[in-house]
């Protein structure tokens, strides 16, 4: 069968739409590329910028490490110098302190700890006689927070302790540092103020304070 003029143009006529779509699907191929390409970059971009922020972060993690293990060691510092400031300076001279005020003390007895009927009771240093009982808490600095706490722990004793009802109880609180307010407000209280002075430990009270008794 020959193929007539109008068959070869109806021929022509798909193959060139056939070209134009196909010239279409390469451009859309060709985008689709560049645009996988974009991405590409974009995520590559990404994953360096999360390298970096992990690097940061790691960074970070080991100089807050470095930090707690510099505050670590300042807290044992801290206790080591409030171990010594105990043993070395408030031990030896509660006695002697407490007699020149004329309360006429004998003995002392460190880290009492009491529980009874629920409730606790912690004693740095109690320094007694036959008639006398000094409670003294001792820190590395003094706060009024530490002088209420020693004033709750006062009122307690006795209930707790009842085998010193019938002594008079005094309260103390002893510090390597006591700010100039803190003192004020101890002394008002009716507490002693023992405070480190160089080499030695002094009572801040003046020779006129009445202790509060409980």
């Amino acid at each position: 069968m020959t193929a007539t003029i109008e068959d070869i143009r109806e021929i022509l006529k798909e193959l060139a739409q056939s070209q134009q779509e196909l010239s279409q699907s390469q451009q859309e191929l060709s985008q689709s590329q560049q645009e996988l390409s974009q991405a590409q970059k974009e995520l590559s971009q990404a994953q360096k910028e999360t390298d970096k922020q992990i690097k940061e972060t790691d960074k970070q993690i080991k100089e807050t490490d470095k930090q707690i293990n510099r505050v670590s060691q300042q807290i044992g510092e801290l206790g080591n110098r409030l171990g010594e400031f105990v043993e070395w300076q408030v031990r030896p001279a509660v006695v002697r302190l407490f007699q020149e005020r004329g309360i006429d003390v004998h003995e002392f007895h460190p880290g009492i700890s009491v529980k009874r009927d629920n409730e606790g009771l912690e004693i740095d240093l109690l320094v007694v006689n036959d008639t006398d009982a000094i409670l003294v808490e001792v820190k590395s600095k003094l706060t009024q927070r530490d002088v209420d706490e020693h004033l709750q722990r006062l009122a307690k004793f006795k209930r707790l302790m009842p085998r010193f009802r019938d002594v008079k109880a005094l309260g103390a609180v002893a510090a390597m540092v006591v700010p100039d307010e803190v003192a004020s407000y101890a002394c008002r209280q009716g507490l002693f103020v023992l405070v480190q002075s160089g080499e030695n430990v002094i009572i801040l009270n003046d020779a006129e304070f009445t202790p509060r008794v409980w």
